[in-house]
């Protein structure tokens, strides 16, 4: 997709259809998937590039998984899912004004989910130990 990535200090917003979560969706109140998609920034204390970092080797060691995209500040990876084969996209930003990560994750097709992006999301936060 070319609309990825952080535009104003935002990444890009809920899907329009259950099947995405994303950490910013509280920044869009009239959504139709807000309360679906609304899903706690992550967490760090110290040096918010290191804890980027670790997110990173947590995602290179998840299967089916791929970093595109790396920088200090961003990371983008494509995961596909085990069953049916779909393509997510998942973003993390380092916003260090609000010292948090914040979190995106959706299905490329599909209307619904089933959860999938959600327990993705809340897995990496399980294996950062928060």
């Amino acid at each position: 997709p070319q609309d990825l990535g952080v535009q104003q200090g935002r990444l890009k917003p809920p899907s329009v259809t259950p099947n995405s979560v994303s950490s910013q969706a509280k920044l869009y109140p009239d959504h139709p998937q807000r309360g679906y998609a609304d899903i706690a920034p992550f967490s760090y204390s110290g040096d918010g590039a290191v804890a980027l970092q670790k997110i990173s080797q947590i995602l290179r060691s998840m299967p089916k998984t791929t970093v595109v995209t790396e920088t200090p500040d961003y990371l983008y990876v494509q995961s596909t899912t085990p069953l049916l084969k779909f393509t997510d996209d998942v973003e993390f930003w380092l916003d260090a004004p609000n010292g948090v990560i914040q979190v995106r994750s959706a299905s490329r097709l599909g209307r619904k989910d089933f959860g999938v992006n959600r327990a993705r999301v809340e897995g990496i936060r399980q294996a950062l130990g928060q």
